[in-house]
């Protein structure tokens, strides 16, 4: 009998009608496929069996996580990726539908050359990793609650060796000169708070609060007092654990809360980073409408938000099935013009949005070098299988963020008065200055109409709502 890789490249070949872009590695020690091509190892008849049944990038996933496919020790995990992503788009590939449902025509080649290797059988349970289908209506806040806990609730060490100290979950901003992902973050924290017009005194609510990095920097370096709500245990509880080590715990308040249920506004300013994406179309006009009920007249909303590119007309979006079912169950990314589009209807004036998907794709880089650097201690906190979805999922997002398949941008929105005064510096230099004096270090006390720090800039006449 072939070499079972030959055999499997062949079939693949002539049914597609393409070459394949990878070298297969079976598990008889068998290679075919282009040479030069990144190699791809298959442990046992298993991976197969899981393509069989689920094709496409949900089988490969499941079998990647799964251990039955593994990266060969020479080929870089990027070139897969990225090899796979392309294969993917060609109309060849598009057009295909191929499986145990096909009963004709392509299928049944690939169905037989399964059968030759002795790939065929039952569909193998899919691995503990992926996400239990979440009960309830979409984006009510139990089912909100669960998805979010498959995300976020898989352990505080975990992240921090993914994060670094930083423990900031979303693009850094990469200043010429960077040297480092923590000086990147802190850079980003900053940006954001200059955009917001931060200063002494001021009332912040971060939404989908994280580990509590902004508030702690906000208060620290800014002086306002501020809330962070989340939905996700582990990070309140670590969060609190921060803010109180900071010495902050007078003026910075952690909650346990769903945004909806956020009952004590107006604040001056509110930030939602990395939150958009778990709202979800049909409850974005909902979610900016509570967030402009909440913002004072004359404040500034920070959206920072991953975006999507427009599809053709009549086309269906779906988020990728290794996203939905491993990564973030309920999720999902709109074009930045549906949610500038959202922004306005719901109230705000739009005076701002700058993309940083560039950022995005470094950050996610250096976070993959971080997981793998602490591998071993990785796999022993929350096993490998949940290391490998990780690794799997930045990598593959830092590649669709190189090649402008998603995007990530900040939106500044105010909600401006009936008089029609913004509030804003005529230019946007002016409002992006850095503050002169903005180490207040005002751990303890609170601050005082003379404490420095970006009261003294021009931020515009924007009186505190207290």
């Amino acid at each position: 009998m072939a070499e079972l890789a030959g055999q499997m490249v062949g079939s693949l070949e002539a049914v597609l009608g393409v070459p394949v872009p990878l070298r297969i590695q079976a598990w008889d020690g068998s290679i075919a496929g282009p040479p030069g091509a990144p190699t791809l190892v298959l442990r046992s008849r298993r991976a197969v069996r899981r393509l069989v049944w689920q094709p496409g990038e949900l089988g490969l996933a499941r079998a990647y996580v799964a251990g039955d496919i593994e990266i060969a020790s020479d080929t870089d995990l990027y070139e897969v990726l990225s090899a796979v992503a392309q294969y993917a788009e060609r109309p060849e590939i598009r057009q295909l539908k191929l499986g145990l449902g096909d009963a004709v025509g392509k299928g049944r080649e690939l169905l037989r050359t399964a059968l030759r290797i002795g790939a065929l059988g039952l569909q193998p349970t899919p691995p503990p990793e992926e996400a239990r289908a979440v009960r309830g209506r979409l984006h009510s806040r139990s089912r909100d609650r669960a998805a979010i806990s498959h995300h976020y609730d898989v352990g505080n060490d975990f992240y921090g060796l993914v994060l670094g100290p930083s423990m900031v979950y979303s693009c850094a901003y990469w200043e010429p000169g960077a040297k480092s992902l923590e000086a990147a973050q802190e850079a980003k924290l900053d940006l954001i708070c200059r955009k917001l017009g931060l200063r002494p005194g001021m009332r912040l609510l971060d939404v989908g609060c994280g580990w509590g990095s902004l508030l702690i920097h906000a208060a620290t370096h800014y002086g306002v007092e501020a809330v962070g709500v989340s939905i996700s245990a582990e990070q309140v509880a670590l969060a609190r654990r921060r803010v109180a080590d900071a010495g902050l715990a007078d003026r910075v308040e952690v909650r346990l809360q769903d945004y909806r249920e956020i009952p004590d506004g107006p604040f001056d300013a509110i930030s939602s980073v990395g939150m958009a994406e778990h709202v979800g179309s049909v409850q974005y006009l909902t979610y900016a409408s509570v967030l402009h009920g909440l913002l004072a007249p004359g404040g500034r909303l920070l959206n920072h938000q991953i975006s999507r590119r427009p599809l053709p007309s009549g086309e269906h979006y779906e988020l990728s099935p290794f996203i939905r079912r491993y990564v973030f169950p309920d999720g999902e990314l709109a074009p930045v013009g549906s949610t500038v589009s959202l922004l306005e209807e719901a109230g705000f004036e739009v005076r701002d949005v700058e993309s940083l998907r560039e950022h995005y794709a470094l950050t996610l880089r250096e976070w993959v070098a971080n997981l793998e650097a602490n591998w071993g201690q990785a796999v022993r906190q929350v096993g490998r299988g949940r290391a490998r979805v990780w690794r799997l999922y930045m990598a593959a997002s830092a590649l669709a963020f190189e090649e402008n398949r998603i995007g990530v941008n900040q939106v500044l929105a105010v909600r401006t008065p009936a008089d029609g005064s913004s509030g804003l510096p005529a230019t946007r230099e002016q409002w992006l200055a850095r503050p002169q004096r903005p180490e207040l270090h005002l751990a303890g006390g609170r601050p005082g109409a003379g404490s420095g720090g970006a009261a003294d800039t021009d931020l515009g006449d924007r009186p505190s709502v207290r």
